[in-house]
């Protein structure tokens, strides 16, 4: 019997049949799948078999560069170490990609490359390799002493006893070496080696950060100092001043125009003449003939239209007036009673002339007029006068050694001093700054003094006494910027010297050592602007110098 609410046959047979059918579904699916797999399993196998003969090729293909590499010679595998490094020591893969070529890189790693590069080891071992080689030959004949001949007569000077007739190599150079540095006095900076190579390695940083902001600019970096440096005075000799027309005899006179670039020459034949000044040919503009008058002394006037000129035994004298071209002759001054008139002074601001007469008379004159203003006297017999560059004084220097100081308005004496040591007055100059006066005496002593000293104290000390002439000193005078005093003696050769201010020393390499040139100095003078210096010798040239720490004329 059947309890109720069980199922009956028919529905479990249902719900087997419904189980099959689901069954047969699952397997249909299954085995579709199963049928589309084989295609891509394929697909996945070709590729592997692909990826497996490429790996075979690319191996044999490395074996075949390691295989050549090792059967490379000595000098190939020198070349490969220079290009690739130790090849030996790197991987497979590393050298490969050497040999497949360089990779770009960035600027940076290009530029720490090639300064490794050029400090590489292997490039100082060639290097090394390069230096270190021994010489092919010695000859023993250069390192032999070889002697030489002091007797012959461009060497016989270095000699210092008759028994040094020969010398060796060496000694001959250390004598000429001790020469040189008594001409230039001591040793150049540009041949002491050592404090060359100390001032660069001390120089060398500052410079390093200098020389950024100097690249940073442009203009015009190269300037002189603007004071002029002691012990080497930078000259150039040109040809001589009056080199188209020397003159016949000793010139008396040489002057620089004050605003031209000319230059006036004057001397006992009889002569004035003018010279234009470039340092190459120095042309000649013109020459004047005064018929029996030797002349003692010629000057320009301050504007430079006129040349005053005074003979050697007369009362007289000419003004040649270069506008007109007219030749003015002075028969006589009124109130001038001189046998001769001689030597005289220009003032400064163009106003007055002062003769230097007999018995330590000083006319004063109108250099408009030519008429006597005044008359002053000097205890004793006046050897020479300058003006103060503002022509309000007047300083006197009287044969007795003492020194008047006047006023030129009023004509009175405002001051005496006596020159230190001097026995004898010779020639005096006044700075153009009016802040140093030079007295030269008969004993060649040459003293300077500062104008403040002159007028206050009765016997002044000097500030220098310069004592580098050992004859009379007969013409002292300075440059137009106060920092060159030039001192002669025309008794002696070559008795010139420039003296440096305010060091107070002495130039050394003028006059040129051992070379006669200037003979008798009978007259200097400084251009306007200090860039020539001449030098009237007792030959009849006017010999002139290039200065060059001055840039103008």
């Amino acid at each position: 019997m059947r309890a109720a609410g069980a199922p009956g046959p028919a529905a479990a047979k249902k719900r087997k049949t419904a189980k099959m059918k689901k069954t047969k579904m699952k397997t249909k699916k299954r085995n579709k799948a199963v049928k589309q797999l084989p295609p891509r399993a394929e697909a996945e196998a070709a590729a592997e078999r692909a990826a497996a003969e490429q790996a075979a090729v690319e191996a044999a293909r490395r074996a075949r560069h390691l295989k050549a590499l090792r059967r490379s010679p000595g000098a190939e595998r020198e070349l490969e170490e220079l290009v690739f490094g130790h090849s030996l020591d790197v991987d497979e893969d590393e050298l490969l990609q050497r040999l497949a070529g360089p990779q770009r890189l960035h600027a940076t790693e290009r530029k720490s490359i090639r300064k490794d590069s050029s400090d590489s080891e292997v490039e100082n071992e060639a290097k090394g390799k390069i230096f270190s080689k021994k010489p092919a030959w010695v000859d023993e004949d250069d390192e032999a002493e070889e002697n030489i001949d002091m007797t012959h007569r461009y060497r016989k000077d270095f000699m210092k006893s008759d028994a040094e007739k020969v010398l060796t190599k060496k000694k001959l150079k250390r004598r000429l070496e001790e020469q040189f540095q008594r001409a230039m006095g001591g040793v150049p900076a540009w041949a002491d080696l050592e404090n060359r190579k100390k001032s660069k390695k001390t120089a060398s940083d500052s410079d390093s950060d200098e020389d950024d902001d100097l690249l940073c600019r442009t203009g015009n970096f190269i300037s002189n100092s603007e004071s002029l440096p002691r012990g080497i005075l930078k000259m150039r000799t040109c040809l001589p001043a009056n080199q188209e027309r020397f003159a016949d005899g000793r010139l008396a006179t040489v002057q620089f125009h004050p605003s031209a670039q000319v230059v006036m020459t004057a001397g006992r034949d009889r002569s004035v003449s003018l010279f234009q000044v470039d340092g190459i040919r120095n042309p000649r503009i013109q020459s004047i003939y005064l018929e029996s008058f030797p002349i003692y002394k010629a000057s320009f006037s301050v504007d430079g239209e006129q040349v005053i000129a005074t003979g050697t035994h007369h009362k007289m004298f000419f003004v040649y007036d270069m506008m007109s071209g007219s030749i003015i002759p002075i028969q006589r001054v009124r109130g001038v009673e001189e046998r001769f008139l001689r030597s005289f002074e220009v003032s400064p601001d163009g106003s007055f002339m002062l003769l230097t007469g007999t018995s330590g008379y000083l006319h004063l004159l109108s250099m408009k007029t030519k008429e006597l203003i005044s008359t002053m006297k000097v205890n004793g017999r006046c050897t020479a006068c300058a003006f103060t560059p503002d022509s309000s004084k007047v300083y006197s220097y009287s044969k007795e050694g003492e020194v008047f100081i006047w006023d030129v308005r009023s004509r009175k004496c405002l001051h005496k001093f006596e020159d230190e040591g001097s026995l004898e007055g010779k020639c005096i100059a006044v700075s153009k700054n009016n802040q140093y006066v030079a007295c030269g005496s008969a004993s060649g002593v040459v003293n300077l003094y500062t104008t403040d000293v002159c007028l206050k104290e009765n016997r002044p000390k000097p500030v220098k006494a310069i004592m580098n002439l050992v004859t009379s000193a007969t013409c002292v005078t300075f440059n137009p910027t106060t920092e060159i005093l030039a001192v002669a003696s025309r008794e002696t050769d070559e008795a010139v010297k420039l003296v440096h201010i305010p060091s107070y020393t002495v130039f050394s390499n003028f006059p040129v050592f051992r070379r006669k040139q200037i003979y008798l100095p009978q007259s200097m003078d400084f251009s306007p602007r200090s860039g020539f210096f001449s030098v009237a010798n007792n030959k009849g040239k006017a010999l002139l110098f290039r200065l060059k720490h001055y840039s103008d004329f």
